[in-house]
This record gives structure tokens, C-alpha cells and sequence, in this order.
């Protein structure tokens, strides 16, 4: 093992990330340029300290099928069938419009036609990767903006197999178009069929099983084999792994245990896709940059402008606003890591030269890295056409303000459940975790908004939304879980109002301590809700009763425990 070159590759890797990337972020720059970058320097234009290693490309792209699968838990089916026909629509008309146009560009400027239709194909793809990455950093994936981009990419994804067919056919003479894809079709449907039925068949008892047994390891073991699985499954049908882990990702969605699995999966995302961008800044030969810079600065242009305006005047079409256009114009207006792929498959097939496709991989390669800066233009272009207007935030859409919770509960036992019950009745949303997968299966059934989780892990609480509530309350009834959720929930967001309930007084100053806005001591209040009752059966007036309980309300309680500890 000590002398594997792997080995040595994934040290590299690893170092590289931890030395460099928090330099981008302490400079207020997204980490996936930091990624970019330590792939520059240690790949094999730079330092040459890892000469692109096919494992390593191999194990980064599961960063990617990670992230389909992340999104896919964030979508369940009634979210996504509220994005509407319209968008998917809309994500077709800009790959076959888009595929067409830049065909019919590298036509125009002297390629074979052959080369063209590839060229035109690959570039029309964005990166599903650096889109979705940036959207979760700038909090926008659940807009209607983050909506609409998203279908666009899914669409884009489901495109890749029928141009990796027509890559194929191109370099085989006398294969029939229609007859592969027609082919693949039909795999790809048998396919999707059985993932679905076996989905829903065989998901929700299988997580009740290892929910049962409490263990961490095998949840996660339990998610890894869905999530590789149903990847598998596609590719035996000659489809995406990464539209499979995006499948999987919806049919868990719909189930109790999504946050605990999005907790639990996110470090595997986060490690393999930060590893998948340096495998994308390694590609970048700035040798090459150097010397053709000027042909690969007129074809980023070219590329970005393309098809910015294509997907402007595609999306205003469809009847969505012209600032809204603009965003997902400059948004998906890069090449995308599928394009690597196409280009790669041609290369072998002889249909495109080295130096082309080493200058067309570069110019995939800066457009990913220029995404933030488009990002950052459609931003102001929006906040320059709505000076001035009253215009409804388009962070949340109708449907989202309904999945957004208010508040986070974390214990759903009798006292978790009451409070539930009044925000209802308020009409305040929220959202409860819980480690008693019967008590979520019969409150859930019961349309109470719980989920199964761990409230002791701070990922699992961010994963429910911690980071969007504007309260918390902590019913936990095991004191350690209870101190360490409170803990933190105070560490990491420090003006969160967080509300507890303690057994009692010495409990509730335990959690006051770790971090708790306000405690309600279980005991002493029981108590005094008996004593209110006995006084109110002895004629005492009502507003007399309610001033006594003040006092010993006053100061958490502190009276009370005083003469009862006298």
C-alpha cells in the first residue's frame, strides 16, 4: 500500500485542497476556483506532482453522482412536478437550439461537418457540477431562478446519451441513428421502471430495518449501496450514473429519513467533488493557454455569448421575466464537464484533432472558472433592471414558502407534539427530528411535519433547515443529546433564539449554560399549574392567580426553587 501510486496521488490531492482552498476563502472567493487552482498548480501542467491519474478521474467523478443525488433529495416528486412542462420545455428547446447554432458556428468558421456536429453538441452542455455547487453557496437552488436552471441542466443530462450515441455512429460508418437510440430507449425505460418499482418497494423497509438497529455505519452503508446501485442499474442500460443517483435522490425524498441520509452522504459529496474540480484544473494546459490565447479567448467569448442569448430568448418565450432570463442566460452560459467526455470520445475516434480538442477542452475549462463572475453579472444586471420596482423576492416562490419552516423542533415526544400542535393552529410551519422511527411513521401519517433524525449531529440539523428557521426548540429527553443540541445550534448560529425544555431547574441551568435563550422547567411548571388549579378551586380570583404565577415564573423560576430547596 505505502508504494501504491494512488496512494500517493489521494496525499497530493488532499494536501493540495488544505493548504490552498482556505487561502480562497479567507480572501472571500468561492473554494471551487481554490479547487481550480490546486489543480493547476499540482497537476501536470504545474508542479507536475500527479500526472492525471485515470483512478483518480475515475473516483472524482462520483463527486459528481453525489451531488445528483444530494439535489435529488432536496426534489421530492410534488416539487418537481411544480416546476411545470414549461421549464423542461425550455431545457429542450436550449439543447437542440444551442447544439444547432454552435453546429452550424464551427461550420461556418472551416470544420468538417463531422466535427462541427461534435464541437456544436459538446459545447451546448453546462456544468451540472460547478451550476449547482455555486447555487448552493449563494443559497438560491430552491428560487424559482435555482428551479429553472436546474430542469435546464437535467435535461442537458438526459442529453448526453443520445449524443454519446451520435459521437458512436459518426465514427462508424453505415450505423443506423434511430435504430441505437432506439435501442438505448428502450434500455433506458426497463431501467427507469425498475429502479422506481424497486424504489418504492423495497426502500422504506429496508431504512425501517437499520433505523431499528440505531447504527450510524450501517445507514450510511444503507445509502452508498442505493445511491451506487441505482447508478449501476442506469449504466447497465447505457444511461447516466449520475441521472440514477439523481433517481434515487427523489425516491428518498419522499420518505422520513432524507435529512439523516443528507447529513450522513454530504462529507462523501463535498470530499469527491472537491477532488472532481481539481481534476478539471489539471486538465487546463496554461502552456497551451499562453500560446493560443488568442483563438481560445475569441472562442470563450464567442461560447459565452452564444448561448447566453439563446437561453435569454428561449426563457423570455417560455414567459419568464427578462431579469430572471438574463441570470439563467449568464448562469448556464459555460461548457460542461460532459463536453470532456464528448470531446475525449471523438479524440479516440479520430473525428476531431489533438490540438483542437486540447484547445476546446481549455476553453470548457475557463469557461467553468469565469461561472462565478457570471453569476455575479446577472446578479447586478437583475438588481439594475428592479431599481425601483416593487417586485415580490424571488428567493421564495409560493410553493417553496410552504417547505420552508419557521421554527425547528428537535424531540417529537408528547411535549415536542404540543407544541407542534399550537404553531399549527397559529399557522406557523416547522419541522421536527426524531431517533423513534414508530413515533415519525405515526405522527407523519398523522400530517405532522417529522422526519427521522439524529439531533445530537449538527449536520442533521442543517440538513432540516437550521441554517433558514427563524427559532428553535429543543424537547429532547436525553440530557446529553439535549446540552449538545443546544450547544451546537449556539455555535453555530449565534443569534438563533433557542428555546428548551428541562426537567428541572438544575437541567435548565445545565442548558442555559450551553447556550439556551429561555427554559421552561418541566417540573416547576407542572407544579404550578396544579397550584393554579387548587387556587382557583378555592374562589381565588383569576387575576390574582396569574400575578402569584408571574412571581414565580419570574427570574426562571428562581423563587420557587428557592423555598423549595428551604
Amino acid at each position: 500500500m505505502e508504494n501504491s501510486p494512488i496512494f500517493v496521488d489521494i496525499l497530493v490531492f488532499l494536501a493540495a485542497a488544505i493548504i490552498i482552498v482556505p487561502i480562497f476563502q479567507r480572501i472571500k472567493v468561492s473554494p471551487i476556483l481554490g479547487y481550480l487552482a490546486a489543480g493547476i498548480i499540482i497537476g501536470p501542467f504545474g508542479l507536475a506532482l500527479i500526472n492525471d491519474s485515470e483512478r483518480a478521474h475515475t473516483l472524482a467523478e462520483f463527486g459528481v453522482v453525489f451531488l445528483l443525488f444530494m439535489i435529488g433529495l432536496e426534489l421530492s416528486l410534488e416539487r418537481l412536478r411544480s416546476i411545470g412542462i414549461k421549464i423542461f420545455l425550455l431545457g429542450l428547446a436550449q439543447v437542440v437550439i444551442s447544439s444547432i447554432v454552435l453546429s452550424l458556428i464551427a461550420y461556418a468558421l472551416g470544420l468538417p461537418a463531422k466535427a462541427s456536429i461534435i464541437i456544436g453538441t459538446g459545447l451546448a452542455l453546462s456544468s451540472t457540477a460547478f451550476v449547482m455547487k455555486y447555487l448552493s453557496e449563494k443559497g438560491e437552488r430552491a428560487t424559482r431562478f435555482g428551479l429553472i436552471v436546474f430542469a435546464i441542466l437535467l435535461v442537458q443530462d438526459l442529453a448526453v446519451v443520445p449524443f454519446l450515441i451520435l459521437v458512436d455512429l459518426l465514427g462508424n460508418e453505415g450505423s443506423s441513428f434511430v435504430e441505437a437510440f432506439g435501442g438505448a430507449a428502450v434500455r433506458g425505460t426497463i431501467a427507469l421502471i425498475v429502479v422506481v418499482v424497486l424504489g418504492r418497494v423495497l426502500l422504506k423497509p429496508l431504512y425501517k430495518m437499520i433505523a431499528s438497529t440505531r447504527s450510524s455505519e450501517l445507514f450510511v452503508a444503507a445509502t452508498l449501496l442505493v445511491v451506487l446501485g441505482t447508478g449501476w442499474i442506469m449504466t447497465l442500460a447505457g444511461l447516466s450514473m449520475t441521472l440514477g443517483a439523481f433517481l434515487a435522490g427523489v425516491l428518498l425524498s419522499e420518505t422520513q429519513y432524507r435529512h439523516q441520509i443528507e447529513a450522513d452522504i454530504r462529507p462523501f459529496r463535498g470530499i469527491l467533488l472537491g477532488l472532481f474540480f481539481m481534476m478539471i484544473g489539471m486538465s487546463i494546459d496554461i502552456s497551451l493557454v499562453l500560446e493560443q490565447w488568442l483563438i481560445i479567448s475569441g472562442l470563450l467569448i464567442g461560447l459565452l455569448l452564444t448561448k447566453t442569448i439563446i437561453i435569454v430568448i428561449l426563457s423570455k418565450i417560455m414567459g419568464n421575466k427578462i431579469a430572471i432570463s438574463i441570470k439563467v442566460g449568464l448562469a448556464l452560459a459555460q461548457g460542461g464537464e460532459f463536453g470532456f467526455v464528448m470531446f475525449g470520445a471523438a479524440l479516440t475516434l479520430g473525428l476531431i484533432a489533438v490540438n483542437l480538442a486540447n484547445i476546446l477542452l481549455a476553453t470548457i475549462a475557463l469557461s467553468m472558472i469565469v461561472t462565478p463572475l457570471m453569476f455575479t453579472l446577472g446578479k447586478f444586471i437583475e438588481a439594475k433592471i428592479n431599481r425601483g420596482k416593487e417586485v415580490s423576492t424571488d428567493i421564495k416562490d409560493s410553493e417553496e414558502r410552504e417547505l420552508t419552516a419557521q421554527v425547528l423542533i428537535a424531540g417529537f415526544g408528547r411535549v415536542g407534539q404540543t407544541v407542534a400542535k399550537v404553531l399549527s393552529d397559529a399557522n406557523i410551519s416547522y419541522i421536527a427530528l426524531d431517533l423513534d422511527q414508530n413515533r415519525v411513521a405515526k405522527c407523519r401519517k398523522n400530517g405532522m411535519n417529522v422526519f427521522y433524525g439524529d439531533a445530537d449531529q449538527i449536520k442533521v440539523l442543517q440538513s432540516a433547515g437550521a441554517d433558514q428557521v427563524q427559532v428553535a426548540v429543543i424537547t429532547l429527553d436525553n440530557k446529553i443529546t439535549s446540552k449538545n443540541a443546544v450547544s451546537s445550534l449556539r455555535k453555530s448560529y449565534p443569534q438563533l433564539p433557542i428555546y428548551v425544555r428541562a426537567k428541572d431547574r438544575k437541567q435548565g441551568r445545565i442548558l442555559e449554560e450551553a447556550g439556551a435563550s429561555a427554559m421552561v422547567s418541566e417540573a416547576a411548571e407542572a407544579s404550578l399549574q396544579l397550584g393554579s388549579i387548587v387556587l382557583a378551586s378555592l374562589n381565588v380570583s383569576a387575576d390574582e392567580i396569574a400575578s402569584v404565577m408571574d412571581d414565580y415564573r419570574e427570574d426562571d423560576y428562581a423563587l420557587l426553587e428557592e423555598i423549595i430547596s428551604a
